[in-house]
């Protein structure tokens, strides 16, 4: 909600909010994680920072960790589009089938482990593909994260066998799709639902960036963390940072200014920026602990690489009996993906 000063004293002259008098506005944004997660900490505090010095005081950004404001991890686009919150980080992937076209970013192996990079392509390709979807909102920057590890309890997986039976948490339904192809069973659920339940045995591990490992407690609750070979991902996920569209029109010129000033493709690869810096040390605190720190074998990681294939091809005849062209899809964020490399 915005909290405008003078507002009394605007409303009893009759004067516009752009007039007279220097208006100043609280914006609060909310999240799902840890504060000290790498997101918070490298993006969305200073970008906060940034728009309250560059407005000279007039937008004060609060940031709202563990979804304080209230609601869910899943409905934080609903209550960004609805004004029960200014603003937020959203994970589109945890609405399944609401907003389709964005999971071709999310496939098996289609982004680097580089989520500087990966964010640049998803911006590209939001800007042709999601703007649409994400009307409703306005949208300061779509990006990715870094590299998916797979984190278990007991000894890391050295080949796609050992991924039988596992019962192993996903972030998406690419991701769900790719470790039922690799023969574990996959259960789907957010970021905060995690270390609860690996704590109860209800998961056997699950994949998850390095930079969320510390905040999540994967030091203690899991032995082993695998990487696959190669410079690209085993999986992404897919993340927008908005805010509600009748603030944002609702707010001068001026200070609408300062919010575009940081938006978009600057926006969209500091907060990819944010997970690089994050999984430094999250890799790190993981391997001070003493748990296993492995990457499969490139001949391993090839044999997920084919899985992951099946999994898009099936993903493509998905998308095209929804009426979208799913390999223009796929070939777009390919595309997207190659240009921030060159």
């Amino acid at each position: 909600m915005q909290i405008f000063k003078n507002a009394a004293v605007v409303a009893t002259l009759g004067l516009s909010a752009t007039s007279a008098f220097a208006q100043e506005v609280t914006l609060r944004f909310q999240h799902f994680v840890s504060p000290a997660s790498a997101n918070p900490t490298y993006f969305m505090q200073p970008w906060a920072d940034t728009i309250e010095e560059q407005s000279n005081g007039r937008i004060k950004v609060e940031l709202y960790p563990f979804m304080q404001l209230g609601g869910s991890a899943a409905s934080q686009f609903d209550l960004i589009r609805d004004g029960a919150i200014d603003g937020g980080w959203v994970i589109p992937g945890y609405q399944p089938n609401r907003f389709p076209e964005a999971e071709a970013m999310e496939l098996p192996f289609m982004t680097t482990k580089s989520g500087e990079e990966a964010s640049a392509a998803a911006w590209t390709f939001t800007q042709q593909y999601l703007m649409d979807d994400f009307a409703d909102v306005h949208l300061i920057a779509a990006h990715m994260h870094g590299p998916g590890i797979v984190h278990k309890r007991g000894a890391s997986v050295g080949a796609v066998e050992d991924f039988a039976g596992l019962k192993l948490r996903g972030p998406s339904r690419p991701a769900t799709l790719l470790l039922e192809e690799l023969g574990a069973t996959p259960i789907g659920m957010p970021v905060p639902q995690f270390p609860e339940a690996l704590s109860r045995g209800v998961v056997d591990g699950g994949v998850i960036t390095w930079e969320m490992s510390p905040s999540l407690k994967l030091d203690e609750l899991t032995d082993s963390h695998t990487d696959v070979a190669g410079d690209k991902a085993l999986y992404n996920l897919f993340f927008i940072w908005a805010m509600n569209k009748d603030v944002y029109e609702g707010m001068p010129d001026d200070l609408r200014a300062v919010i575009d000033a940081n938006s978009g493709m600057m926006a969209s690869m500091w907060a990819g920026r944010a997970h690089d810096t994050g999984d430094i040390v999250g890799r790190e605190v993981m391997a001070a602990d003493g748990n296993e720190i492995a990457t499969l074998s490139e001949a391993e990681t090839d044999r997920i690489k084919a899985l992951g294939e099946n999994v898009t091809a099936a993903w493509i005849a998905e998308m095209d009996a929804k009426g979208f062209d799913g390999a223009a899809l796929v070939a777009a964020a390919q595309k997207a993906v190659r240009d921030t490399t060159q």
